[in-house]
């Protein structure tokens, strides 16, 4: 396994050890969260899943699922190991140690991603062809694309107290430490946190 397949090991692993620490705070959070992300996937669906499908996946030519490029914070994990089945997560396991694709995202199956709650910066993610073919040319659907931005920001960016900083800070709190606990190790969103008093 190379360095980006450890970190991603690691990090299910010890939340894999560690899950039975959220308590109903935290839950109602996530429960939040993934309202979210089934108003945000239903969008993305119905407006952006057939170009997708045609002009990326079916050719391979995809690059929102670049081998190792796949930014995965502390907290997509635990909300993923958190809502999926165990057989989910075997899935994940053997998608670390044997990646289906050699030049694609460790995640990337047959069917698309193996994740039951997908990394927030991928359902986020639209590439350059996407955004002129699709939301350029209809400023109604550009203005909602923009509103789920600035909720997903909501859950993540910690210039105010968020989901994603205090599911990094619980784990923290029993000892967790991972490079993927970006919010309390990035030096740029440490200063974000600093500048709004966090």
């Amino acid at each position: 396994m190379n360095a980006y397949q450890m970190e991603q090991m690691d990090a299910l692993n010890q939340i894999l050890n560690n899950i039975g620490i959220l308590d109903s705070f935290q839950e109602d959070a996530v429960r939040a969260y993934l309202s979210f992300r089934r108003q945000l996937d239903a969008f993305s669906e119905r407006h952006f899943s057939a170009f997708c499908t045609q002009a990326c996946f079916e050719s391979r030519s995809s690059i929102c699922c670049s081998k190792d490029g796949i930014i995965t914070f502390w907290a997509d994990v635990v909300i993923n190991a958190a809502n999926s089945e165990k057989h989910r997560i075997d899935d994940l396991l053997t998608a670390i140690e044997s990646p289906m694709f050699a030049d694609k995202c460790i995640y990337l199956g047959a069917d698309g991603c193996r994740w039951r709650v997908r990394p927030l910066g991928c359902a986020l993610f639209l590439c350059d062809q996407i955004r002129e073919a699709v939301l350029a040319p209809d400023p109604e659907l550009h203005r909602q694309w923009e509103a789920y931005l600035s909720m997903g920001k909501a859950f993540r960016w910690p210039d105010r107290p968020v989901l994603f900083d205090h599911l990094e800070q619980v784990f923290m709190g029993v000892g967790c430490r991972s490079p993927l606990m970006y919010i309390n190790t990035s030096p740029g969103l440490l200063r974000v946190k600093q500048q709004a008093g966090i």
